[in-house]
C-alpha cells in the first residue's frame, strides 16, 4: 500500500522548489490553510505540477497571494469567495491594466485547479471579466542602428569581460533573442552545421528555437570563446560571471547580471536610462524590419507565438508619423 506524502513533506519540496519563497515561513495564505490538507496540497501542486516556468510562477505566486490577503481581510474563507468578491478585489486592484488582467488570471487558473482537485463546487473567477486593454504599440525602448553600432565599439574588448559583454549584446541584437534564453546557452548551443554557425535557444515552455547566427555576432563570439578558452567545454556555460581577478567564474550569467552590465555600458556613452534587456530584441526587429524584413520572417527568428506580438517591437512606424505630421504646415 502506497503512503500519502504528509502535508509538511508536500511543503517542504515546495519550498525546495522556491514555490512558497513569498510566504512567510513557507506557509500557505491562511484562506488555504483553513481548508485543509488537500486544499494545501492542491494549491502548491497548481504552483509545482502546472507552471514550469520559473518567472511565471513567482509572478503568479504573488498575484494569488495578494488576492487572499484580501480576502482575509474582509474574513472571507476559500468556500464563501464568490465572483462578486473577485470582481470587487478587480475593481479595486490598483495596478495597471495589463498587472490587473495577469492577477485575474492567476486567480482563475488557481480556482479551476481547485476544481478539477473537488476541493470547490465552481470557480468564482471564471465570470469574471478583467478591464480592457489593446496594446498596438510596444514600451520597451529601443535603440537605432547608430545607437546600437555605438554601444558595441565602445566596449573595451581588451577585457575578457568586454568581450563577454559585446558577444552577448550581438547575440540578443542579431538574433532577436530574450536575455533568458541568451543567458541559458552553453558552449554547444553555438555550434556549426554546414558551413554556417547557428544558435540553439531554449524558449519558454521548454521549446527549443535554432536561429543561423549573423556574421557580426559570430565574430564577436569567436573572439570572445578563444580568448575564454571554454571552445572545447560544450556543456559549460557559454556566458559566464566573471570573478575579481577577471577571470570565468564557471558560472552562468543571470538576467540580473546581464541587466546591470547593459546599465552600466548604456550609461558609459550616454544612451537613453530606459535602455534595458529587452531593449535589444526590440532593436534587432526594428533594424530589420527598416531593411526589407517582413513581419512573418521576424516573428520566425523571434519565436513569436504571433505576428501581433512581434509587431509591437516594430517601431519603423514611428519615423513615417512623424514624417505625416510635419506635413502640417501653418
Amino acid at each position: 500500500m502506497v503512503q500519502r506524502m504528509s502535508d509538511n513533506a508536500v511543503s517542504i519540496l515546495a519550498m525546495e522548489a522556491g514555490v512558497i519563497d513569498w510566504c512567510s515561513a513557507g506557509k500557505v495564505p491562511d484562506v488555504i490553510d483553513r481548508a485543509g490538507g488537500q486544499a494545501r496540497k492542491r494549491f502548491l501542486e497548481f504552483f509545482t505540477a502546472t507552471i514550469r516556468n520559473e518567472n511565471t510562477r513567482m509572478a503568479y505566486a504573488r498575484a494569488v497571494g495578494a488576492f487572499f490577503r484580501w480576502c482575509e481581510s474582509y474574513r472571507l474563507e476559500l468556500s464563501d469567495i464568490e465572483p462578486i468578491h473577485v470582481a470587487a478585489y478587480i475593481e479595486r486592484h490598483p495596478s495597471a491594466p495589463p498587472t490587473v488582467k495577469q492577477h485575474l488570471a492567476a486567480v482563475r487558473m488557481l480556482f479551476d485547479w481547485l476544481v478539477t482537485g473537488q476541493v470547490l463546487a465552481m470557480n468564482p473567477a471564471a465570470s469574471v471579466r478583467g478591464p480592457k486593454h489593446v496594446v498596438k504599440r510596444g514600451k520597451t525602448p529601443v535603440l537605432d542602428a547608430d545607437q546600437a553600432r555605438q554601444l558595441l565599439d565602445s566596449i573595451d574588448t581588451a577585457k575578457l569581460s568586454g568581450l563577454r559583454d559585446r558577444a552577448l549584446i550581438a547575440v540578443m541584437v542579431f538574433s532577436f533573442a530574450r536575455v533568458s534564453a541568451a543567458v541559458s546557452l552553453k558552449v554547444e548551443d553555438y555550434y556549426q552545421d554546414g558551413k554556417r554557425w547557428w544558435f540553439r535557444f531554449r524558449e519558454k515552455g521548454g521549446k527549443q528555437h535554432q536561429v543561423p547566427a549573423h556574421h557580426t555576432a559570430e565574430a564577436y563570439l569567436d573572439v570572445y570563446l578563444l580568448a575564454a578558452r571554454i571552445g572545447e567545454e560544450k556543456r559549460t556555460p557559454l556566458f559566464q560571471s566573471v570573478t575579481r581577478n577577471g577571470l570565468l567564474s564557471g558560472r552562468p550569467m543571470t538576467r540580473n547580471d546581464a541587466l546591470r552590465m547593459v546599465k552600466r555600458r548604456a550609461d558609459a556613452v550616454g544612451l537613453p536610462e530606459t535602455t534595458c534587456n529587452h531593449t535589444f530584441r526590440a532593436t534587432g526587429i526594428t533594424a530589420y524590419l527598416s531593411n526589407g524584413g517582413t513581419i512573418e520572417n521576424a516573428q520566425a527568428i523571434a519565436a513569436h507565438e504571433s505576428p501581433r506580438t512581434t509587431k509591437l517591437y516594430d517601431r519603423t512606424c514611428d519615423e513615417i508619423t512623424l514624417d505625416e505630421i510635419e506635413r502640417i504646415l501653418i
